[in-house]
């Protein structure tokens, strides 16, 4: 192998949450490739007609999987036109697929002090990043309580969802649940279809209404709260403005701050 910056690894398993859209890809996992959760890979296949050759194309992809479980997950959207997401959604057990051999992102705990309730808000694949975190014990740890908002147009866009809601029964989980039921709030929200119990709208206008606040049963108290936003840049923007105005701003110089925002796009 003539470049040394990434490792050939082995798909394990694809799964289609919707034929044509939506997809999540099972890969072995480098030993040697740590990364803290909520942080990304970049993610590399050969050219379309040279398959056995070196990588030459590259996107950068959150894991899915904790630091600690020893495959990598990554969740995608199919984007029509592109030279990579195609390729990546009809791969098979088996196929190669290439992981530089270091990790990115700062869209981790580390921007937080521990305590108060953590937010976790996002819209379409934004939701990866926020699986590795809640994946992780830690973060069970270090916050009083979790809010998960995710934000999709239609109900089949809500991958995970089971899983998410099978936390409460499973053993890993089930101790923070029972000593406090509402330990995570989940609430998938769909802005075209209706869910019971919960609106169809943006999530930005959800947080300027105050319905967000109510359907979570918390305060965006910037004392107490930690936010992250993780989706499309419009919605981010828009939030990231709204949320300014009550008093959340990412931390700086080593003080740590109440907001972590990146754009998945």
């Amino acid at each position: 192998m003539t470049d040394t910056k990434y490792t050939r690894q082995t798909i394990i398993d694809v799964r289609t949450w919707v034929p044509g859209k939506l997809f999540s890809v099972h890969a072995t996992r480098d030993p040697a490739f740590a990364f803290q959760a909520g942080q990304f890979a970049r993610v590399g296949l050969p050219a379309a007609d040279t398959p056995d050759a070196e990588p030459t194309i590259w996107r950068a992809y959150s894991m899915v999987s904790a630091p600690h479980e020893t495959h990598l997950e990554f969740y995608s959207i199919v984007v029509p036109e592109g030279e990579f997401s195609p390729r990546m959604a009809q791969l098979r057990a088996g196929d190669a697929l290439y992981i530089e051999k270091n990790p990115y992102g700062f869209l981790t705990l580390e921007r937080f002090a521990p305590g108060g309730t953590l937010w976790l808000l996002a819209s379409g694949t934004g939701l990866s990043a926020y699986l590795s975190i809640l994946r992780d014990p830690a973060t069970w740890k270090a916050f009083e309580r979790i809010v998960l908002i995710h934000g999709v147009r239609t109900v089949e866009e809500l991958a995970y969802r089971q899983e998410i809601e099978g936390w409460r029964a499973d053993p890993a989980f089930a101790p923070y649940f029972e000593q406090d039921p509402r330990k995570l709030v989940y609430l998938p929200i769909a802005t075209r279809e209706a869910l019971p119990g919960v609106p169809q709208e943006r999530l930005t206008t959800l947080i300027a209404d105050g319905r967000l606040e109510a359907l979570a049963g918390e305060t965006l108290d910037p004392a107490r709260a930690k936010i992250m936003l993780c989706g499309n840049p419009a919605l981010l923007a828009d939030a990231r403005k709204l949320l300014a105005d009550r008093g959340f701003a990412p931390g700086r110089r080593g003080i740590p701050g109440n907001l972590a925002v990146e754009n998945y796009w």
